[in-house]
């Protein structure tokens, strides 16, 4: 009953601020094209991070979600300077994750995560320009325009993007992070992390350690980040995890190591470890500690409290959002295309979310001869239907930042 009882509690403080954040992002993907930043992007300079910094901040794309947005934005002509600060900024924040950060953590932290977010992504940028070739950047392509859609069909949508694309991305992320910061709550007893929680600097080694190869949304973290902080853990910690754990994983790491090089790749993940640890220093014994005080007296004292009806009205309408996002992905990984001559299978490597898979079906589904491409996002089948070349379905693919093979 406890256990519900907190899972209800952090539900209604933040659905509210992450229906709103699904709505906003719906609107900058509708009426923001992708392409129109990728050509502000092509400096190896400060200037280009901070532009490729400040557009990235309020994007609410996952640390694997982000992968195909930075690969096409370098593909299209942004340098990697510029496609690394992206790559580090958007997946520690999110215009959903700030408010459902502010709800439940209060707005200090709220404030903080996008500032470092900033901060680090354009030091990880310039790092990476210092290393970065002029010579290695490519020209954006004159492209054909793109078909024009009404103002009505853009606000259809940025609907369609906000509360079905989006809530099937990070949804099981969101649940999995409630479910786990509710545990943490419930059953992990108070003085569990009174050790670690007198060391600060060895709590944030131990949480990089554990955040680092571990995956996690930017609104997931910040349940776990609250449970740990009423475990005793420092605020400086529990925002080492919300910066390192939806910023990088194993997987994000080997296709930037791949695409971009591995003296890239390393600057990316220093970046973000050295970011991590100094913010949180910074919060620990710069910063005021009554600052970070509201999430603790919020969550002691939800209980004697009523709710009111419109946060349990939100949080019904992201229930039945997360519902049919589960509904919908559960039958689109146990569709079939019948096999006959002309249908392949293939090996997709590196997919984590239905972003992921949106995003190689599209890759496919645009190589000529291809007439109808099934992702399975479970076990990373492609099945691809139609008289095409495999080898421009692999470069495809690749191009999309997934790896691929031929089974």
């Amino acid at each position: 009953m406890e256990l519900l009882k907190s899972l209800l509690f952090m539900l209604n403080a933040m659905s509210p601020y992450i229906l709103l954040g699904f709505l906003i992002a719906g609107v900058m993907h509708a009426f923001v094209p992708q392409r129109t930043m990728a050509r502000h992007l092509a400096g190896t300079g400060w200037k280009a991070s901070v532009k490729a910094a400040m557009i990235g901040v309020p994007l609410p794309l996952c640390s694997c979600g982000v992968l195909p947005t930075a690969i096409a934005m370098r593909r299209g002509g942004a340098s990697k300077a510029a496609s690394t600060s992206f790559l580090i900024a958007t997946p520690q924040t999110g215009v959903d994750s700030i408010a459902a950060t502010w709800s439940l953590l209060g707005p200090v932290f709220a404030i903080v995560r996008p500032v470092a977010a900033l901060i680090t992504s354009v030091a990880g940028g310039v790092a990476v320009g210092r290393t970065e070739k002029p010579a290695g950047i490519q020209c954006v392509e004159d492209e054909a325009k793109p078909e024009r859609v009404s103002f009505v069909g853009k606000c259809i949508n940025a609907l369609r993007y906000g509360f079905v694309d989006l809530v099937g991305s990070i949804g099981s992320w969101l649940v999995i992070g409630l479910i786990v910061a509710a545990l943490i709550t419930v059953y992990v007893p108070s003085d569990f992390f009174s050790v670690l929680g007198k060391a600060p600097l060895l709590s944030m080694i131990a949480a990089l350690v554990i955040a680092v190869p571990m995956y996690v949304c930017a609104t997931g973290s910040i349940p776990i980040a609250m449970s740990l902080m009423l475990k005793g853990l420092s605020p400086g910690t529990a925002f080492v995890l919300l910066m390192a754990g939806p910023a990088v994983n194993f997987a994000s790491f080997t296709l930037i190591s791949r695409e971009m090089g591995r003296k890239s790749a390393a600057i990316y993940l220093c970046s973000i470890i050295a970011g991590a640890l100094t913010f949180g220093l910074i919060i620990d014994y710069l910063m005021p500690s009554q600052w970070f005080t509201i999430a603790m007296d919020a969550h002691q004292a939800h209980g004697s409290h009523g709710i009111s009806w419109f946060p349990l009205s939100c949080s019904a309408v992201l229930i039945l959002l997360l519902i049919a996002a589960f509904i919908r992905n559960h039958k689109h990984n146990r569709s079939h295309i019948t096999t006959d001559s002309m249908t392949k299978k293939y090996q997709v490597t590196g997919m984590n979310c239905p972003h992921c898979r949106a995003s190689v079906d599209r890759s496919i589904a645009a190589v000529e001869g291809v007439t109808t491409v099934d992702v399975n996002l479970s076990d990373g089948i492609a099945t691809v239907e139609g008289e095409h070349n495999p080898d421009d379905v692999i470069k495809a693919v690749q191009a999309a930042g997934f790896e691929i093979s031929p089974l």
